[in-house]
Order: structure tokens, then C-alpha cells, then sequence
């Protein structure tokens, strides 16, 4: 088998089951391992450390499989480490409520570069490594055999497979193309999903619990729900007694899909409106016309995809948060996201405090927010916890 070399005194991250190689760490390679070839991985003394795949073209340049340098990368294995995600995932209690979650969660869950979301009876996958790619088929395989599904499609269209060197790939690997939409049900509510052309797999499921917890205190209250996409969290506001919600969106179609939640869940549509906009901007004029909101929900898309977009992203979720606090009512809450990985939980509650000082604001952390646990995050993996909010109570 290829192999790589790693640096002397390189090696201490593997040695803690971290899943990564980055090509600084790499001294040589032994032999002429193709993209997403599983290779061995030997310290630079010559000690085993485990198998991965190889990704010429990444900074990451071997992912991981397993730390245990006897393990044999074949159809067995993913069998059974897609057996073991799925098992587990029966366990938790939400997910009887539902039928749409994420049944692989990459790195967290042992396959590095591999993510699946199940929508009903369809799997949707992201092979996003060399790795992943590779074994593309024998995955497949594997779902099928693991429950009866109508169909597998693949939604392997983002950045991070043009950093493994690989090009976009979309379309059905097995059985029937889904619909223009799935419907999903997530405990009382019901929802209709584009799976093909939608946001990551087509529905934020690792807003789940944080979308109840929304509803909560959503009890007559006026909402705001900016950077909506399909309005799932405003649903969960008119579920939980809402006086009315706003849905704030850019995209059209992510807003058109939107309005056809609230008829389909029997809400009535005077209770909720949906406006298309630039959300800086019509924030900036709900502010000037002094409108005011006692919940509001800001959830925008990633601002830093890199860690050199830190600072840009810091200053644009400064400004989101600093306008939702002039906006709130005394005793009003606040719900705020980040799901960029590069702004660490120490950095972005800082960032929200920033925003609540200059807004004059007493506010208060009622909960610490992250993503749903069917999106876990393994200990040896911190990087997994891309998810990051709170939920922030203003004082009367």
C-alpha cells in the first residue's frame, strides 16, 4: 500500500484521533497514490498511525478512515460504519417526530467528506473529499441496504469539493429523481422541501431543536424572522402563539416556497407576511420607520468561508445583531446564529455583546444554541461544531 510520511513532531494531532493530514505535516510520499487512494499514514520513525484517503489537490491532504492501521478499507466497512450512524440516531427521542434528518455527519461520524440527509424516502448525499468520492458506489450500496428508500441523490455542489480538485456533480445515483418537492413533517408542522436546487441539501435540519425552543417563547408575540429562506422558524413562532411574524427574505424562490407553508399548515394568512429584500437594508428601515418586534430571529448564511474573511464577517454580523437589538421591545428576545466555522463561540458572543453595548441594551444569555444532535460533533473532531447562537433575553 502507498503510504505517508509525516514530519517528525507532527504527528501529535493524530495521535489525539484528530481525522486531518495537512500538507505541511507531510514529509514524503511512498509510492504514487491517485486521488482518494487509501494509503497508510507512518510517523516519520516509521509507526503505524492508521489509513486515510489521499487528496492531492487539498490543503487536507489525507482524511482519516481509521486510526487503527489494520483497518481494511472496503465495502464491509462502509456497511458498517453507515450501520452504526444510523443506529444511533434511532436513539434520539426527536427524531421520532420526524421524518427528515441527517444520517451521516462526515468527520463526526467516521466518514470524513461524506454527508447524507434522508427527506422522507429519498437519501440525499454530499461526497465533499477525495475519499468520499472515491467510494462513491459502494456507499450507495450501503444506504439502500440499510432501509427501503425510492430514491439516492446526489447534491455534491459546493466550495469544498472544488478544493479537493473534483467538479460539481448533481443528479440521481439509484432509483426514481424526487419530485420538485418532498413534504416532511417535523412534529406538528409540515413543510415542503426542494431537495434538488435548495439551500445545502435543500432544509436546515440542524435548526431543529432551536426552532422549538423559538416557539416557546413565541406566545403573542410580534416576530421577526430575518434571513428566512422557507420560514421554518416563523412557522414554529405561529405554532407557539405568535401574534404575527414577518418573513424576511432575499431569494425569491426561497420566499415562494415560504408562503406556501402557512396555508399548509392551516395558519391564517393575516397572522403572517413575507417580504423581499435585502435584509441589511430593510432592516436598517424597519429602524428608521420605529418599528419594533418583541422575538427576532436572525439567521443569516455563512459570512466567513475562510479564515481570512474573519474580520469582514465579524463587522457584518456586529451590524445585524446591533440593529436587531434597536429593534426589539423592552423584555423582548433575541435569537442569533452564526454557522460560519471560522467564528469560534468565544468570538461571536463577544461579537453579540459589542452589538447589545452599542445598542444600550441589558441583555442576558437565556440559552447557548448549536446544531441539532443528529449533526454531532466527536470530541477528537472540534471543528465539527460549525453551528453556533443565542438565544439573549433584553432586560425591562
Amino acid at each position: 500500500m502507498n503510504a505517508v510520511i509525516i514530519k517528525k513532531g507532527r504527528e501529535a494531532s493524530l495521535l489525539r484521533r484528530h481525522p486531518w493530514v495537512f500538507s505541511g505535516s507531510v514529509a514524503r510520499l511512498v509510492g504514487s497514490p491517485g486521488r482518494g487512494e487509501t494509503m497508510q499514514i507512518q510517523a516519520s520513525d516509521g509507526r503505524p498511525l492508521g489509513v486515510g484517503a489521499y487528496s492531492p489537490d487539498s490543503q487536507i491532504r489525507v482524511r482519516v478512515w481509521d486510526h487503527d492501521p489494520q483497518t481494511v478499507i472496503d465495502t464491509a466497512f462502509f456497511q458498517h460504519r453507515l450501520a452504526s450512524a444510523i443506529s444511533w440516531r434511532s436513539r434520539l427521542p426527536h427524531l421520532r417526530e420526524t421524518n427528515a434528518w441527517r444520517l451521516v455527519n462526515g468527520e463526526s461520524d467516521g466518514l470524513p467528506g461524506l454527508v447524507v440527509d434522508r427527506y422522507a424516502d429519498f437519501a440525499v448525499c454530499q461526497f465533499l473529499s477525495a475519499g468520499a468520492d472515491a467510494w462513491r458506489n459502494e456507499i450507495v450500496a450501503a444506504l439502500r441496504a440499510q432501509f427501503p428508500l425510492q430514491g439516492v441523490f446526489e447534491r455534491s455542489d459546493t466550495e469544498a469539493r472544488r478544493k479537493e480538485g473534483l467538479l460539481p456533480s448533481v443528479g440521481s445515483l439509484w432509483g426514481a429523481a424526487p419530485p420538485e418537492c418532498i413534504e416532511i413533517t417535523e412534529g406538528p408542522l409540515r413543510f415542503q422541501v426542494d431537495v434538488r436546487t435548495g439551500h445545502k441539501t435543500g432544509f436546515y435540519l440542524d435548526q431543529r431543536e432551536n426552532r422549538r425552543l423559538v416557539a416557546a417563547y413565541s406566545a403573542g408575540a410580534k416576530v421577526l424572522n430575518a434571513f428566512a429562506y422557507t420560514g421554518a422558524f416563523g412557522l414554529w413562532a405561529l405554532a407557539g402563539g405568535a401574534q404575527s411574524v414577518i418573513q424576511l427574505e432575499t431569494s425569491t424562490d426561497a420566499l415562494a416556497m415560504a408562503e406556501t407553508h402557512a396555508p399548509l399548515n392551516g395558519f391564517a394568512p393575516a397572522k403572517i407576511s413575507h417580504v423581499c429584500a435585502d435584509v441589511f437594508k430593510q432592516l436598517r428601515a424597519y429602524r428608521d420607520e420605529g418599528r419594533r418586534f418583541d422575538l427576532i430571529i436572525l439567521d443569516p448564511p455563512k459570512f466567513a468561508a475562510a479564515a481570512g474573511q474573519v474580520s469582514k464577517a465579524a463587522r457584518g454580523y456586529k451590524d445585524i445583531n446591533l440593529l436587531a437589538f434597536r429593534l426589539l421591545n423592552p423584555g423582548g428576545t433575541l435569537f442569533t446564529f452564526s454557522c460560519s466555522g471560522h467564528v469560534d463561540t468565544a468570538l461571536f458572543q463577544k461579537i453579540v455583546f459589542d452589538a447589545a453595548l452599542d445598542a444600550g441594551c441589558t441583555a442576558r444569555i437565556l440559552h447557548d444554541l448549536g446544531q441539532a444532535p443528529d449533526h454531532p460533533v466527536a470530541l477528537n473532531f472540534p471543528e465539527g461544531r460549525y453551528l453556533k447562537g443565542l438565544a439573549v433575553g433584553i432586560a425591562d
